[in-house]
């Protein structure tokens, strides 16, 4: 059997997953790096070409391990107050150990001079990368629909959803997009280098997501925008931690300032297949709010 060339960190979670199953699909060998066993693992590991790895962030020696031998490596980790140091970690031990080109998950608009934190972070790492002399290839997504579904309890029982989004459209995107674009990019020629912007094919207020569930779901589902002061202890309540929360302010005052509503066609572009739409995702994952 071919040898697995293609590393994918944050490989448990639903972007990691997906691209997993992408490159099975495909008959693309690759390694997945886990920090323990979980659901998700299993599930990687029956997949036909999948190896797994254990590997931590904050230990140069396990990172070391599981960088040998890969040409390309998909670096993600799971949302953390300390994501810039651990992708950093990443990124230095990926120098060490020779790697020749790291595509790396961003965010769309990652900036140092951002007021939103999660996009300072990201612009701090994609630097560091660019520094390193490996070849690199960012991809910049856009708000997930997939995050509604943490929504999805206060919708079955208030039949409403709150942010602080005002009247402003986001072109949020399918996270399985994300996923396929991530795939064609560590398994493609003529990345390197380049930053994609990752959207959905459009934009659309909260209030229209509001009244496109409600037809998928066959209620009236409402939108609710309330202020920052309102959102942030409701985040706290629901059990977010005080970064994450605060963090997610900073996000939706991103959204609200009509910061996220350019439309890119990158998932067409690279993919050979349209972004899917919002009214899609809602049908499909109707169940999950009804």
């Amino acid at each position: 059997m071919k040898q697995a060339n293609i590393l994918i960190t944050g490989a448990t979670g639903h972007i990691g997953t997906t691209l997993a199953k992408h490159l099975s699909s495909q008959g693309i060998p690759f390694r997945a790096m886990v920090r323990k066993a979980d659901n998700n693992t299993g599930i990687i590991a029956a997949l036909p070409g999948a190896e797994i790895v254990t590997g931590d962030f904050n230990d140069a020696g396990s990172l070391a391990h599981a960088l040998q031998g890969m040409g390309k490596a998909f670096l993600l980790t799971n949302s953390s107050e300390e994501a810039e140091t651990l992708q950093s970690n990443f990124v230095a031990a990926a120098v060490k150990s020779g790697l020749p080109h790291i595509v790396k998950l961003s965010q769309l608009h990652a900036s140092v001079h951002s007021p939103v934190r999660f996009l300072r972070y990201h612009a701090v790492v994609e630097e560091k990368i660019r520094r390193s002399g490996m070849a690199y290839t960012f991809l910049r997504p856009n708000l997930f629909m997939q995050g509604l579904l943490g929504f999805r309890e206060i919708i079955n029982t208030q039949h409403q959803f709150f942010a602080t989004a005002g009247n402003a459209p986001v072109s949020l995107v399918d996270t399985r997009d994300i996923a396929a674009v991530a795939a064609a990019t560590l398994t493609g020629n003529g990345h390197s280098g380049k930053t994609y912007d990752i959207t959905g094919p459009e934009a659309l207020t909260h209030t229209a997501l509001a009244n496109i569930l409600s037809e998928a779901v066959g209620r009236t589902i409402r939108y609710i925008n309330v202020t920052e002061n309102e959102l942030l202890p409701a985040l706290l309540h629901a059990g977010f931690p005080a970064w994450q929360a605060e963090g997610l302010i900073e996000d939706y005052a991103h959204y609200a300032r009509g910061e996220a509503a350019a439309i890119s066609s990158t998932v067409q572009d690279i993919t050979g297949k349209p972004a899917r739409n919002f009214a899609s995702f809602a049908a499909e994952h109707a169940a999950a709010f009804s």
